[in-house]
């Protein structure tokens, strides 16, 4: 029991090139640094390879820091998560000045803790038929919610992602790009400065237009005045796949555009 603590307690998740969850690992070195729900470092994935990144300018003599959690939830929920799975409560200066929890929460209330409710449920779907129910629920309570939450209400945030995600895995580009498209302004308000999962979800969005020949639209997308490059060339490194990879659909569509 004592080692199944230790492991649970120090073990990361490993991700994929978007972010998504893949495993969990143990990096002993890694494991030495602490949390903050506003960290000036993130860990990304190449494989298995960990990597770990600064995220803003830090000062000489301060800590590096990880966040151990989402850090998207509200402090309330942040608190108890890393109370019940670390058994530490947080004093960060997000946790004091309760930050953006206002926004997160915007909306009905009970029309935001229905769509919360709906999204603790989901479970990752391994059939198309999954991918299927996942996406009927997620238009009903979207369509349930709407002019009652704002995109910015972090379930909703969530609903949207499950709605995409279930869109592409069911071969559904344009709808996906419709629910990618209302996610930027959150990602932009939630994740700002050089974060990777604004950067990934950028990308996310390029390609979904890429893919159906939205040319200007992905370039700019792509683009946003350097943003996910920017970010990425920060979180990731230019040597990460990744980054090999938004370059190359970035230039294809600089390409095309020279050409039309």
């Amino acid at each position: 029991f004592p080692l199944f603590s230790q492991v649970t307690c120090n073990c990361f998740t490993i991700s994929n090139g978007e972010m998504q969850d893949v495993g969990v690992g143990l990096y002993p070195s890694m494991s030495l640094l602490n949390h903050s729900c506003d960290p000036n470092c993130v860990i990304v994935f190449e494989g298995y390879q960990l990597l770990l990144r600064s995220v803003r300018e830090i000062q000489i003599g301060e800590e590096l820091t990880i966040s151990y959690i989402e850090s998207l939830m509200p402090t309330s929920e942040r608190q108890k998560q890393l109370m019940r799975q670390y058994c530490f409560e947080c004093d960060c200066l997000l946790c004091q000045n309760q930050e953006k929890d206002a926004e997160k929460l915007a909306g009905e209330e009970r029309a935001w803790k229905e769509v919360k409710d709906a999204v603790n449920e989901v479970r990752y779907p391994r059939s198309k038929e999954e991918w299927e129910q996942v996406l009927a629920r997620c238009q009903n309570l979207l369509s349930s919610s709407m002019g009652r939450l704002p995109d910015t209400n972090i379930y909703q945030l969530k609903m949207l992602d499950w709605a995409m995600d279930a869109c592409i895995n069911l071969e559904s580009w344009e709808e996906a790009l419709y629910y990618g498209s209302r996610t930027l302004a959150s990602y932009r308000l939630y994740y700002p400065g050089f974060h990777p999962l604004r950067a990934v979800q950028l990308m996310r969005v390029g390609k979904l237009q890429y893919s159906q020949d939205m040319f200007p639209q992905a370039l700019e997308t792509l683009k946003q005045a350097s943003i996910a490059y920017d970010i990425m060339k920060v979180t990731h490194g230019t040597d990460h796949s990744l980054m090999q990879a938004l370059m190359e659909m970035k230039e294809q569509c600089e390409a095309i555009m020279r050409t039309q």
